[in-house]
């Protein structure tokens, strides 16, 4: 029996059964093994794809590779190893096997599904006889039941048992792609391309030096002098045991270098494996992964992962690749789909990546979970965790810290509040001693550098008029329409400049540096930009206003106000009510906790008090049902579907991956073959290489992010009619598209919706 075949070459060469069941058993142990879950995993791995021993499913590996190719599904065989798990291990543990095996190629099912596959009577199998001789004999329930380390339990009903679900799965299909993987390399004689990463010592070593080299360069001011304290303050705490750490610094304060610090400096003190750097917006995410290569003096050591090619979309979108548990009779299928499995020392990627795949059902999205073990988790701007799903996000990272050995760092300007002692119902068990900073009050004392006035409304022609009379100066705006509106009244003034989502990366990019360098020379820059460039993006305006909004967008925005303290009168930041536009929707309640907040801390609103005080109303306003607040499975909440099924394991996972969504699902990625200059040609080039593959890389799907813009469904389907938008690659299809030229793309800003009448739908979209 075998588990993999090569086209043309004799069996003789290919993939044993036995060898592949009991490889993938051995590494999936090996991933389980950090959460005492090491002899499940293995269990998983063996009885994985006992299914092939069926004649069927050997018949159709045997067939040659052109003649398979008609789209003809392989036979079932997932579900033989998950009906063996759950008669042998019961409703419990062989429940949480069979999701996981069952689930390898379609994934994780609703338990109606997985029942509906159980079912011998309605649901008919090849025979798998024999299987036994292949995987070997499994262990006996009571010796399972003891290999396993005894958990902690949350405040959650059946968090800790859906979660673990999902880290099975995980151990599971990462394993089964990581050992198809190497066959088909080893049978091709090529080298697999992983490993060989820089140890964290190494990475840390470099990041000291880094950051001795930046004080002794640096001038001597109190910010500089600030910063540093920060620094040494975080790295001192490095030795505290893992869990939740809070890290409460103002805006300016060098908080990304000195959380990146504490990170590896604590990794190592407690053997853990990796750092893992969530941040927000994809809008900054090149910017970080670029401060950290350089600091770390490394490329290959630092992965940028958002955004990256769907491969089980793409082949989903097609009738003729192989689908589901239908592997391809080379099982070349698992070796098309370019998600990552984060097996890198520092990873930087985005909040929607990480507790999106947190909460997946899909291999392509679960298998690097497991890699999320024993990780040094540290989230950027953590107060942008969105509301409707604040309840489940905190369950998993409480999870993660509880029971897989991870730290949590919620590292930001203006805390959300999530502790039990702030008065959050159900939050964080965090003490003061778990603070990173020294003394955060007194570091924004220390740190106020602007004014903040308020106007009842301004037009943007006052905001044009301001702009005329500040040759330097930055407005923020809550719409994509409305930046391009107020930058079309600023356009002809010198220096007029505009920054926007609907540029691609490398764009925006381009344009930051121009912004700095006009700041850093002295000439006029007038810059109209939306929210994205309020977090991390390092820029130092003397003026800054911000349409209405929540207070910890205002102190973000803020943030970009004399940044390096060299004003002496400080710098002025005008928060206005816009006349023209109307505030999106989903503003109304942060702007409303804003007024708040004013009305009680009117002196100090970028104060700790103030910022506690927003959040305090905020949530609040909400109330406990809105912090978790999408339908799964009849019942409003993500934890209340848990919940309900906490004593019978009947998990809705693919229900629950529908519906866990940070933002509205309405955009879509397009790539744009942006060009800096008439030489400039990179983006051409790449697109013409992956052309001309027989199948994409997916490092190459990666270097196409940086030519990436998401935008409305509608637009979409409206420019691929039109004949505006392409594939990329024939292999594809239509799930990935390029425009063939820049007919429909401004070089001041960005994709024209003007074109196909799409302005209105741009009122809503924030970013």
């Amino acid at each position: 029996m075998f588990a993999h075949s090569l086209d043309g070459r004799p069996a003789s060469e290919w993939e044993p059964l036995s060898h592949h069941l009991a490889a993938v058993g051995q590494r999936a142990a090996g991933f389980a093994a950090a959460f005492g879950w090491s002899e499940p995993a293995r269990v998983a791995g063996l009885l994985h794809d006992i299914g092939k021993c069926s004649p069927a499913f050997q018949a159709y590996i045997a067939r040659p590779q052109d003649e398979a190719a008609g789209g003809k599904r392989g036979p079932d065989h997932s579900t033989a190893g998950a009906r063996v798990a759950d008669k042998v291990y019961g409703r419990m543990l062989g429940r949480l096997l069979a999701f996981a095996i069952a689930g390898h190629h379609a994934g994780l099912a609703d338990a109606a599904d997985l029942e509906r596959r159980l079912d011998e009577a309605g649901y008919t199998l090849e025979p798998y006889d024999g299987w036994e001789a292949h995987s070997g004999a499994m262990p006996e329930p009571k010796a399972l039941l003891g290999s396993m380390r005894k958990p902690a339990f949350g405040a959650h009903p059946g968090f800790y048992q859906a979660f673990l679900a999902r880290m099975l799965f995980s151990c599971l299909v990462d394993a089964d792609f990581l050992e198809t993987e190497a066959f088909y390399a080893r049978a091709r004689g090529e080298p697999v391309e992983r490993g060989g990463h820089a140890s964290l010592q190494t990475l840390r070593e470099r990041l000291r030096h880094h950051m001795a080299a930046r004080r002794a360069e640096a001038p001597d001011t109190s910010v500089n002098a600030l910063r540093a304290r920060v620094l040494d303050h975080a790295v001192r705490k490095a030795a505290l045991a893992p869990g939740l750490f809070t890290l409460t610094v103002p805006t300016g304060g060098g908080k990304t270098l000195a959380s990146l610090s504490f990170a590896l400096e604590h990794a190592i003190s407690h053997g853990m494996e990796r750092v893992i750097y969530v941040i927000p917006y994809t809008s900054i995410i090149e910017q970080t992964a670029k401060v950290f290569r350089d600091a770390l003096g490394t490329r290959d050591d630092v992965l940028e992962h958002h955004a990256s090619f769907d491969w089980e979309r793409a082949a989903a979108s097609r009738d003729d690749v192989p689908r589901a548990d239908d592997e391809g009779p080379g099982g070349i299928e698992k070796l098309r789909r370019a998600a990552e499995n984060w097996d890198v020392p520092i990873v930087v990627t985005t909040a929607v990546q990480f507790f999106e795949s947190l909460f997946a059902n899909r291999p392509s999205r679960c298998r690097k979970l497991h890699n999320l073990e024993r990780a040094v988790i540290v989230l950027d701007e953590a107060q942008t965790l969105p509301l409707h799903l604040l309840r489940p996000c905190m369950a998993a990272l409480d999870e993660l810290c509880r029971n897989y050995a991870a730290s949590v760092v919620l590292c930001t300007a203006t805390q959300p509040a999530l502790r039990e002692k702030d008065g959050f119902e159900g939050g964080f068990r965090l003490d003061d001693d778990r603070e990173l900073a020294p003394d955060p009050r007194a570091l924004y004392a220390e740190l106020k550098r602007v004014t903040v006035e308020f106007l009842a409304e301004a037009s943007d022609v006052d905001i044009a008029g301001r702009f005329a009379e500040q040759p330097q100066m930055l407005c923020i705006v809550n719409s994509r329409a409305h930046a391009r509106a107020l930058f079309d009244t600023i356009r002809d003034l010198p220096g007029a400049m505009h920054l926007t989502t609907l540029m691609c990366s490398r764009h925006r990019q381009s344009v930051l540096q121009g912004v700095r360098d006009r700041l850093k020379n002295g000439a006029p820059v007038r810059l109209v930009a939306t929210s994205l460039i309020e977090a991390g993006v390092d820029v130092d305006f003397p003026e800054v206003w911000r349409a209405a909004t929540g207070l910890d967008a205002i102190a973000q925005a803020a943030g970009r106000c004399n940044r390096e303290g060299r004003l002496k009168k400080g710098g002025r930041v005008v928060v206005f009510v816009p006349a023209e536009a109307k505030s999106p929707r989903a503003l109304e309640a942060f702007w409303q906790a804003t007024r708040s907040a004013l009305r009680q801390h009117s002196e100090e609103l970028l104060g700790l008090d103030a910022i506690k005080a927003y959040f305090g109303e905020l949530y609040w306003q909400k109330g406990s049902e809105a912090l978790d607040a999408v339908e799964v499975d009849g019942r409003r909440g993500v934890l209340a579907a848990i919940a309900q099924r906490a004593k019978t394991y009947d998990f809705a996972f693919r229900s629950i991956a529908e519906r866990f969504r940070l933002i509205d699902d309405i955009m879509e990625p397009v790539i744009v073959p942006w060009r800096a200059d008439s030489m400039d040609d990179d983006a051409d080039r790449l697109l013409q290489a992956i052309r001309n593959m027989d199948r994409p890389r997916g490092k190459d799907l990666r270097r196409l992010q940086q030519y990436t813009v998401s935008i409305p469904r509608k637009a979409r389907a409206t420019w691929l009619a039109m004949g505006a938008l392409q594939p990329i690659h024939r292999a594809l299809g239509d799930s990935l598209l390029r425009f063939d030229d820049l007919a429909h793309y401004r070089p001041d800003t960005g994709l024209d919706l003007d074109d196909i009448g799409l302005r209105s739908t741009e009122s809503n979209i924030i970013s």
